[in-house]
């Protein structure tokens, strides 16, 4: 098992981001970290390609330059992904009601809510009052059933709740819908965007990918998620009526007992498995263009707004949080935590994985981790990264000889 006197960190920084690097070996040594990896792209080329420590906390495993993790919600943005490159080809208007997509939608009090709003997690539609279990995932015509009559918990726009696990579904649904070809989020994202870009990632892990290639999480213990977490959002989460709770359901459904996590099926808010590198290099694709993939300038300036709040203001209903942004999918820099500039769009992921396009400082970012934190206002390792890779990029730009752009 590897130690901190014995520690190895592997990879690249491009010449003046020698700073990330030290931060990323800090991480080890004075942020408890244990195994994990950091991806930077700046004006689409690689700055940054660390990895380090191990993979798996019982054998002592080493991460390696392929390993891959589960990232949570950080999967959010990637499933935006998709619904952006259906704007892009003229599929999708974000101001459209989603009934007009998907009728049996309208059912139950939803016939007003816009795509806006659902991907804003403004909908109420934050849990289902059908069990989210493996049997209801892999029946496609039950489950397009089970989330068209759902009633919401208030009136859409009006209020902002996170939609934690059932956001994804409600997107795969409708991408379905506008897609000539009716595919899933997690096969779209494949086809689409994952294989043009040759990014280490799924939203649906095949079974071409051996357990040897996959890190262990080691979850936060019960007094680390105790005093880690908000006291509101702490008591909330052991209550089994509250929001969150229901909010949840589902999200241990992509584990898997005998093979770390489970092949062939989508939980798009909360499943992808990924490297930091391939998350990186898909938000550089958004930060700087987006022509690799066809992306309209229309497009991405909507992603870059600022996020329009429900007439009740950014409170999150669930988490209990005051000054949580969403638009189109993405999280949006606020107080609760912040990234990048006001510009910037991505998603912080459970345990403290993120990724996000800054296309104001042309940077495409991820940062993934199997050692699970608590801190909602950004995890003090990821932030870290980011301190230095910002400092690193105001550096070489006051250093015309050093540009790496």
């Amino acid at each position: 098992m590897s130690t901190k006197s014995s520690l190895r960190i592997e990879g690249y920084v491009a010449p003046g981001f020698d700073a990330v690097r030290q931060a990323f070996a800090e991480n080890f040594t004075q942020r408890e970290e244990q195994g994990g990896a950091c991806s930077a792209y700046y004006h689409g080329k690689k700055v940054v390609d660390l990895w380090g420590g191990i993979k798996n906390g019982n054998t002592g495993e080493p991460w390696e330059q392929d390993t891959m993790v589960i990232v949570y919600s950080t999967t959010k943005g990637l499933a935006a992904m998709t619904l952006a490159l259906a704007h892009s080809r003229g599929w999708l208007d974000y101001e459209e009601r989603v009934c007009a997509y998907w009728p049996e939608f309208a059912q139950n009090g939803k016939l007003k809510i816009t795509v806006r709003e659902l991907l804003g997690h403004q909908a109420g539609l934050f849990a289902l009052d059908e069990p989210i279990d493996r049997d209801l995932l892999t029946n496609p015509e039950r489950l397009s059933f089970v989330l068209a009559r759902q009633k919401p918990a208030w009136e859409s726009g009006t209020r902002l709740g996170y939609h934690a696990i059932t956001l994804g579904f409600y997107e795969s649904e409708l991408l379905q819908r506008i897609d000539p070809k009716h595919r899933t989020l997690g096969r779209f994202f494949q086809d689409e965007i994952a294989t043009p870009l040759a990014l280490e990632a799924y939203i649906r892990l095949p079974e071409s990918i051996p357990n040897s290639r996959l890190a262990s999480i080691e979850p936060p213990t019960l007094r680390e998620r105790l005093f880690g977490f908000p006291m509101r959002l702490a008591l909330a989460s052991i209550n089994p009526r509250s929001k969150i709770r229901r909010a949840l359901v589902g999200a241990d459904l992509p584990h898997d007992a005998c093979r770390i996590y489970a092949r062939n099926l989508e939980v798009p808010s909360g499943g992808a498995v990924c490297t930091a590198r391939g998350i990186a290099r898909a938000y550089s694709a958004f930060a700087t263009g987006g022509r690799e993939l066809g992306l309209r300038k229309e497009t991405l300036d909507l992603l870059a707004a600022p996020a329009i709040a429900p007439t009740r203001g950014f409170y999150d209903e669930c988490m209990k949080a005051d000054d949580v942004q969403f638009s189109l999918g993405f999280m949006k820099p606020n107080r609760l935590i912040t990234f990048g500039s006001p510009e910037s769009f991505g998603s912080p992921g459970a345990g403290g994985s993120l990724g996000f396009a800054d296309p104001a400082a042309g940077i495409g970012y991820g940062y993934v981790t199997c050692k699970m934190g608590t801190k909602l206002t950004g995890d003090p390792r990821d932030i870290a990264l980011r301190d230095a890779l910002y400092e690193a990029i105001a550096t070489t730009s006051r250093s015309p000889g050093r540009m790496v752009a």
